[in-house]
């Protein structure tokens, strides 16, 4: 009975340190934009954009913040950002028209560097596979069925259309878009110089959600829950072509655990249900190493430990995105009110 006695107290320590080691940290709150781009450089170089045309930096691992609004861009909603350094960084503005504009001197000024004045323009998420080379993506133009796509090859400089674009990735079924909800439901995950060429991950949501690969040009439909606007595949995050895991839900049921994750080891021959779900309707998902993931939603932030197949609940703090940073180990976590938190691991 005492050897019973002392192994339970053992585990109960165990799972208390365990518990302690992913705490969420609350580094700032009531700033007046719901954040749904991040960019974390490095540990100590954070950007974050949102609505009200804000944009916020910490050069300090996110002890202090400065905060920004880019004149003319005021009713305007910034989805998502991709910065290289303290000083330089690119972001993505919605709806119409669809902008993206750049920063050389950290945020003192902003140079738009891309506009397309289509109707029904909407830009959702943007990536870049090295410093020079990046990719916007939108729902598809009114009459189109395709992804709206432009890319870069100077860092942001000068964004493109590429006309053989369509004859190279499928179309999109009726009631088909992307989310914007954290700008991660696009993974660009290497560029060997021609376009046609670019390994491209795209998640989709609504009434039909798949996964687009490229350059095999896969369609792929998800074991995510779909048929309605509210719902689909939200982020996609990806160890390579082979290995990635979607999330994604119901957003206007943000607890409902019904078909919100998936992932794949073969590249979407085969996909896997997760045994424990994310607690509730999710929009982004961070690989923080092989094994160990965050995934966070505006009902709580989960983190697996084994892959992705099981998920635990570790704050019911909303959350719109998060993300590992690019040359560390540092975590951070942003939604809305201004609200940016940081996640001990």
């Amino acid at each position: 009975m005492k050897k019973q006695s002392f192994i339970l107290a053992i585990a109960l320590v165990f799972c208390a340190i365990a518990t302690q080691a992913q705490q969420i940290e609350i580094l700032t709150t009531g700033t007046q934009t719901s954040i749904r781009g991040m960019s974390v450089v490095d540990d100590e170089i954070v950007w974050v954009s949102g609505s009200g045309g804000k944009i916020g930096k910490s050069t300090d691992g996110g002890k202090t913040w400065d905060w920004m609004t880019v004149p003319g861009f005021e009713k305007r909603e910034f989805r998502d950002i991709e910065a290289f350094d303290a000083n330089t960084a690119v972001v993505l503005a919605i709806a119409e028209p669809g902008q993206i504009l750049k920063t050389t001197n950290g945020g003192r000024n902003w140079k738009v560097v891309f506009t397309d004045t289509a109707k029904g323009m909407f830009l959702d998420a943007m990536d870049f596979a090295d410093p020079e080379n990046g990719i916007a993506i939108g729902d598809p133009l009114p009459g189109s069925s395709f992804i709206y796509r432009v890319y870069t090859r100077n860092a942001g400089n000068n964004w493109f259309r590429n006309p053989e674009d369509e004859k190279h990735m499928s179309p999109v079924s009726e009631g088909e878009a992307m989310f914007a909800s954290s700008g991660t439901n696009l993974v660009f995950l290497k560029s060997d110089g021609f376009i046609r060429n670019n390994r491209l991950l795209i998640a989709t949501g609504g009434k039909s959600s798949n996964v687009l690969i490229q350059p095999a040009v896969q369609k792929i439909s998800l074991p995510i829950v779909q048929g309605l606007e509210s719902t689909g595949a939200n982020s996609i995050a990806a160890l390579s072509l082979q290995n990635f895991i979607v999330v994604g839900g119901n957003f206007a049921n943000d607890k409902d655990t019904t078909l919100n994750c998936s992932l794949t080891k073969d590249g979407g021959k085969t996909f896997i249900r997760p045994s424990v779900p994310p607690h509730g309707y999710r929009s982004c998902v961070e690989y923080l190493s092989k094994e160990k993931l965050v995934t966070c939603g505006t009902s709580g932030v989960d983190v697996s430990e084994d892959g992705g197949n099981t998920w635990r609940l570790i704050s019911e703090d909303g959350f719109h995105v998060c993300q590992k940073s690019k040359k560390g180990k540092a975590v951070f976590l942003a939604g809305g009110k201004g609200k940016i938190a940081k996640l001990s691991w």
